[in-house]
């Protein structure tokens, strides 16, 4: 039966064994959560665009504070701010705020899937989605319109079933910067819609683009999508300070749980995983090995009860009522001894008033209480009723010293 149970623990412990080799040999599954923060190198992070700006641009600054409390200490009227997260939504106080601070000649560039209904009607705008073809790619190509740039090849997109674009713009006020189609074959007609836009506003102007994902790391690094990215930052003035924002983040922008950097670098992950399946390993066999039944001790049982019990009934089978009533009454007095902490050897006049006013009773009922007792000592015999009368009055005396 022993060397049963030694193969089934060799068994047990190579499979075991066999499973963390494999886990900890897999590749590493890439983290596709659009995160947009600067020093993430996930995919959907921002660390390639934020080297590429800092070598690019020398005015640059990043923003951690929320925009309402960062506008309040900024007086430019040249500069540049700009938003670029999955869903940028401003507050309705927040984006008043902006919107002045635009309207002095700064510039506002965000870049969102989404924009808030308050905004686009200021602008003037309405978004709508592009679905892709029907193919098996839902490939879109983005292009930027200015010819200044010199950019002709359209930009492909795969990763995405559907992109937002402006569906209706102020024609009188707007520019458009670059479109979006869902055309797989550059030689197909395939519906070709606006997603950056430019229009002045006061002073100022304000850049939408409805494609935050030309600012990734993936994006950018994937083929020539470099050009792109570019392009759109070639909007930027760069003689006048450029704020990058950094409060308007999908992703966390620091983390705050310790277990972060274990759960985060392979090497202390499953050293982390080894260290809990070797404790409850060590709880499963030093337990069974040490742990004994506890045996059930019964509590002791108090007989007293039962022992005054049998007293009382061998006093009333032999007749001795006399006996069983001077023992109440001693205990009686010691009752009073006791609880009302008076001397009962002399009992007179004062003794029953004394009593009568610590146990809420009369003088008179005290007296009348104690002459029961010397009746019941100056008899021989008792019955039954004067036994039964006499533990009917001390219960009634104690009841009602007690205030009940």
């Amino acid at each position: 039966m022993r060397k049963r149970q030694t193969v089934y623990i060799i068994i047990g412990v190579v499979t075991l064994a066999l499973i963390l080799f494999l886990q900890y040999n897999k590749k590493k599954e890439l983290n596709w959560y659009p995160s947009y923060v600067s020093h993430h190198k996930i995919p959907y992070g921002t660390i390639v665009l934020h080297d590429l700006v800092k070598k690019k641009f020398k005015n640059i600054h990043d923003v951690s504070d929320p925009p309402f409390t960062f506008l309040k200490s900024n007086n430019d009227n040249a500069s540049t701010y700009v938003f670029i997260n999955n869903t940028v939504s401003f507050a309705e106080s927040e984006l008043d705020k902006l919107l002045e601070w635009t309207a002095k000649g700064n510039t506002l560039f965000i870049a969102s899937t989404n924009f808030e209904e308050p905004l686009l009607d200021t602008l003037n705008l309405k978004t709508a989605s592009l679905f892709g073809d029907e193919g098996l790619e839902h490939q879109f190509q983005y292009k930027l319109v200015n010819p200044n740039l010199n950019l002709k090849t359209k930009y492909q997109f795969k990763k995405s079933y559907s992109t937002m674009y402006f569906s209706e713009i102020d024609t009188l006020n707007t520019i458009i910067i670059g479109e979006v189609s869902n055309d797989s074959d550059t030689d197909s007609n395939f519906e070709t819609h606006p997603n950056i836009i430019q229009q002045k506003f006061g002073e100022g102007k304000i850049i939408l683009t409805t494609f935050p994902i030309a600012f990734t790391n993936y994006y950018i690094l994937k083929e020539n999508n470099s050009d792109y990215t570019a392009g759109l930052l070639s909007y930027l003035d760069d003689s006048h300070p450029i704020y990058f924002d950094a409060y308007y983040k999908s992703g966390k922008k620091f983390y705050t749980s310790p277990m972060y950097i274990f759960l985060n670098t392979k090497e202390l992950k499953w050293a982390y995983y080894i260290i809990l399946i070797g404790a409850l390993l060590y709880v499963i066999f030093e337990g069974k090995r040490k742990q004994r039944a506890v045996p059930v001790v019964n509590p002791l049982i108090n007989q007293s009860l039962a022992f005054t019990r049998t007293i009382a009934d061998m006093y009333y089978e032999k007749g001795e009522r006399k006996g069983i009533a001077m023992h109440k009454i001693d205990y009686f007095l010691d009752y009073i001894r006791t609880h009302f902490y008076m001397s009962t050897q002399t009992q007179d006049t004062e003794f029953y008033t004394n009593l009568a006013s610590r146990s809420h009773h009369e003088p008179a009922e005290i007296e009348k209480l104690f002459a029961q007792f010397n009746a019941i000592k100056n008899k021989t015999i008792l019955t039954d009723d004067e036994l039964i009368k006499l533990n009917s009055s001390i219960e009634k005396f104690k009841a009602r010293a007690h205030g009940k």
